[in-house]
């Protein structure tokens, strides 16, 4: 499903809506909330929206689990750090417990630090099934998300959780969550908003195209939902545009 909206403070506040919505119904039917958040820009205005008033009541911040969809191998306090940016937007102002909140880490090698989070990953989904409640995701304009980048091997994961990659042109190594892993989430939300990511976008959702060129194309859940939350810049070259 697409929802088109008007700019990016109106998909932010749907987004908002959204993630609201399903951490009630998820700690109502199974009593924890395990979502899967995204860095780059995009999601920071939503992280504002709920870490504020109607948001920050209206979320089970206690029975909420905090995980991240990849991560960039710098340190913790490096602004290019997808938890940085979230603790300063929305987890330093709600009350998760410290405890559930779980950023990607690489005081290690980057295959020790994929290793040591899927470890993580297996801990708290004990019956051996991955499957995050929500899963949010951006979308580069060279077709990746997450840190699933266009050609690298990590796309051919079908085993693993979570897998290592390094992206030549930053010259640093990330962690992901393979597209095996997303794709067993009970729900999947790209966000993606800017007249700059139209090309990409009409690619992703409406041409066929190699995988291996644009990952995003991989994200297709086995037995969950996928929504796109779009803003009018980008949608502008989709074809019969959705309301």
């Amino acid at each position: 499903m697409i929802r088109i909206c008007h700019d990016l403070e109106a998909l932010s506040l749907a987004a908002a809506e959204l993630f609201a919505d399903e951490a009630r119904q998820a700690v109502q039917a199974r009593g924890r909330f395990i979502v899967a958040l995204a860095g780059g820009s995009t999601p920071r205005r939503m992280y504002e929206l709920l870490a504020r008033e109607p948001f920050i009541k209206q979320v089970p911040w206690q029975s909420t689990h905090i995980f991240w969809g990849d991560e960039r191998c710098v340190p913790a306090d490096d602004p290019r750090n997808n938890a940085l940016m979230a603790r300063k937007t929305l987890l330093d102002y709600v009350p998760v417990p410290p405890g559930q909140i779980h950023p990607m880490t690489c005081n290690s090698s980057p295959l020790e630090a994929a290793a040591a989070y899927e470890t993580l990953l297996r801990s708290i989904f004990t019956s051996g099934c991955l499957r995050f409640d929500l899963v949010l995701l951006g979308l580069g304009e060279n077709g990746h998300t997450a840190s699933l980048f266009p050609c690298t091997s990590v796309l051919e994961e079908q085993q693993r959780w979570v897998g290592e990659v390094f992206v030549a042109e930053e010259g640093l190594h990330r962690l992901t969550l393979t597209a095996a892993a997303i794709n067993q989430a009970a729900l999947v939300v790209f966000m993606v908003s800017g007249a700059d990511k139209a090309p990409i976008l009409r690619k992703v959702v409406q041409e066929a195209q190699n995988p291996c060129s644009i990952p995003a194309k991989l994200i297709k859940p086995v037995d969950g939902g996928l929504q796109w939350l779009v803003d009018c810049d980008a949608a502008r070259l989709l074809r019969q545009q959705k309301e």
